[in-house]
């Protein structure tokens, strides 16, 4: 009886500590989204870094970085964009190198990971969807859509970067930085450019052209 209060004491310690230890990783990316000045655009929280940090991305200097950033995933996908890519694949897979598009035949080209879809990364690398030009990183699927040859431009989510939405009982708009991006940062100054004109685009195709002058017109007041 000794013995097993022991090791149930064991097991609640090792529970408690897997607890304090997820929870706080969590709490560190949740707490400062919500300090600091934050807008509201219809229900949606938009963080004034969005605003304020100038940021132009320049592929000169960052080789096209955001699509090869180390990691066991690629970009997050939405599951209606699944199914888009799944039907225009036939379109893409000829701006892709061979090596990608084995693997997309083989295995497929994304994760389902705590329900989320997630794009493959090559050898925990490049996008699965990763051309390259010269020693620089690009889109396969937004060379195909510049071409013509689809009607999706890209992931809304690779199109906001650096922007990220998390989801807190509503949409959360934060600046993810990553060292990679400096060079985007010194751009923005040079040409007086935020993160959200530089992503008017992307914004206005997910939240509609009302939802981005309503963004603009908030930050004149």
């Amino acid at each position: 009886m000794e013995v097993y209060k022991r090791k149930n004491r064991n097991v609640n310690f090792v529970c408690r500590i897997f607890y304090i230890y997820f929870k706080a990783k969590i709490l560190t990316k949740i707490i400062p989204m919500f300090f600091g000045k934050i807008l509201t655009i219809n229900e949606v929280l938009v963080r004034t870094e969005i605003t304020d940090t100038p940021f132009v991305c320049d592929l000169s200097q960052c080789k096209g970085a955001c699509c090869t950033l180390e990691s066991d995933y690629g970009a997050p996908v939405k599951p209606e964009e699944i199914k888009k890519i799944e039907e225009i694949l036939p379109l893409i897979k000829p701006y892709l190198p061979q090596s990608h598009v084995d693997e997309i035949e083989k295995n497929g080209f994304y994760h389902l990971v705590d329900n989320e879809y997630m794009l493959k990364s090559m050898n925990r690398k490049a996008c699965v969807f990763v051309y390259f030009d010269d020693d620089t990183a690009k889109c396969g699927i937004e060379k195909a859509y510049l071409e013509g040859k689809i009607d999706f431009q890209k992931p809304i989510s690779c199109h906001l970067f650096p922007i990220r939405v998390s989801k807190f009982g509503g949409e959360v708009l934060r600046y993810e930085e990553f060292s990679e991006c400096k060079p985007a940062l010194e751009k923005g100054k040079q040409e007086n450019i935020t993160i959200a004109e530089f992503c008017e685009e992307s914004l206005t195709r997910l939240y509609g052209g009302k939802w981005y002058s309503q963004l603009k017109d908030s930050l004149s007041k």
